[in-house]
């Protein structure tokens, strides 16, 4: 596999693209951007624990693998199972990357199923503890709690639209005409399969007025005041940028565009 990745490779382009020891990190990753690793994906897990160290943390969006279609069919009601943080599948539409992390031996998962957030490493039990069941991208979250340990959002060969820590701007955010979302979902409550209605901002579509892709023209303009870097991880074009400021110049951008 001639200029496949290593681990070592990794852990450098990791470490020249601004992450250190103790940091606490959100990955979105297009893995097959990354191009060849010797080892497989796994090892982009132990390249960024070589790099972060026993005290750093990396963390991942979950979500679940639930369509809507089937949890709003009425016949399909008894057959769903609960949300279950050790068992329940990430989405598919993150890719493998969440799923990956959450499935690595002494990875943690928040309980908020919609919201679920995937955590390994020296932080991780208290990333994903008391993950608020409704506006789970508020400030009781594992985005809200990024913000606060001063972490940082690496986008490793991920589109920038993809940027999760900008729902919680959203949330954040003051501005007009927020929708909201109500839906019922089962989740577990003491082994038993227990509906629950759930609330959050509806974050499927952008606000009105913004186009789909909104989340990457945030990021350009934040990279575009010298903040964040731009590296290559293996062959993967990729983005850092620290959580406090993007989600600040976040709620910014999206004050004036919309308030």
């Amino acid at each position: 596999m001639s200029g496949a990745a290593t681990r070592s490779s990794l852990a450098s382009d990791l470490a020249a693209i601004g992450l250190a020891a103790g940091d606490a990190v959100l990955v979105h990753a297009a893995l097959r951007r990354v191009g060849p690793i010797v080892g497989g994906p796994d090892v982009i897990v132990d390249a960024l624990v070589d790099v972060l160290g026993p005290d750093g943390t990396i963390l991942g969006y979950c979500d679940w693998q639930l369509a809507d279609e089937v949890r709003d069919d009425p016949a399909m009601r008894e057959h769903i199972p609960a949300f279950d943080p050790h068992r329940s599948r990430a989405t598919r539409e993150n890719g493998f990357w969440p799923e990956l992390l959450r499935t690595t031996p002494g990875a943690r998962r928040s309980a908020n199923p919609g919201a679920s957030m995937a955590a390994l490493g020296g932080r991780a039990d208290w990333f994903t503890a008391d993950h608020a069941m409704d506006y789970g991208y508020g400030r009781q979250s594992p985005l809200g709690k990024l913000v606060e340990a001063g972490g940082k959002v690496l986008m490793l060969g991920a589109p920038l639209d993809a940027m999760t820590l900008l729902h919680h701007a959203e949330h954040v955010a003051d501005f007009p005409n927020k929708r909201i979302k109500r839906y019922e979902t089962p989740i577990l409550v003491d082994g038993r399969k227990v509906w629950r209605w759930f609330e959050e901002f509806d974050t499927s579509d952008p606000p009105d007025g913004l186009p789909d892709d909104y989340f990457a023209t945030i990021v350009e303009a934040f990279l575009a005041t010298g903040k964040g870097q731009r590296g290559t991880i293996g062959a993967a074009p990729s983005v850092l940028v620290p959580a406090p400021d993007i989600v600040a110049f976040g709620v910014r951008w999206l004050e004036q565009e919309l308030g």
